[in-house]
């Protein structure tokens, strides 16, 4: 029986929901893994909520839809834990990450959630520190590579570098800050 990882990223448009499920997915590509990695919108603008998803296997994937019963779930912004079920299908034994500045006692409590383990970290505040502009995407990468262990991390951190680099060709700093927002995540995470 083969065992695949299912995350689901929640997010408002914007904010790189998109992007963090395609990098993920990129990096555990070039570590020979099988993945998954894609978007659920429609015609929603910008600040809309919409998910991002991702399996992850040591073999093919042969189905085809969004994820229901996430392993880990990723919260972009944290005005979701109260406008969405983010933590529908979630099991006992699931993750939570989410971007506040909660601890994560407090997020557990105010989604009443018995069994997983929850982490947090604040996304937002690093972006703004490190980019000068609120993407959390980058900094949840990093607290996801780092509560979960689905990759190593420092092969993850390679990938995505040379992805950004070709992405972002003749502007290293911003390759260098989102290099610097997924290592400090990375350190700052908390678990409950």
């Amino acid at each position: 029986m083969k065992k695949i990882t299912e995350i689901r990223w929640h997010g408002r448009g914007g904010q790189g929901a998109k992007t963090v499920a395609l990098l993920f997915a990129d990096a555990a590509l070039s570590t020979g893994k099988y993945i998954q990695g894609f978007p659920e919108y429609g015609p929603e603008r910008m600040g809309a909520p919409m998910m991002s998803f991702n399996r992850l296997s040591d073999e093919p994937i042969d189905i085809h839809c969004g994820v229901r019963s996430p392993d880990v779930v990723v919260v972009l912004d944290p005005t979701l834990l109260e406008s969405a079920n983010v933590t529908a299908g979630l099991p006992k034994d699931g993750v939570l990450i989410v971007n506040t500045t909660d601890d994560p006692a407090k997020v557990r409590e105010k989604l009443g959630l018995k069994g997983c383990r929850v982490f947090t970290v604040d996304a937002s505040g690093i972006s703004l520190e490190t980019l000068g502009m609120s993407i959390p995407n980058t900094p949840m990468l990093g607290a996801m590579v780092k509560a979960t262990g689905l990759l190593d991390f420092d092969k993850m951190l390679e990938d995505t570098k040379n992805k950004l680099t070709k992405k972002f060709r003749g502007r290293p700093e911003i390759v260098e800050g989102n290099l610097n927002c997924i290592i400090r995540a990375s350190q700052e995470v908390r678990a409950e």
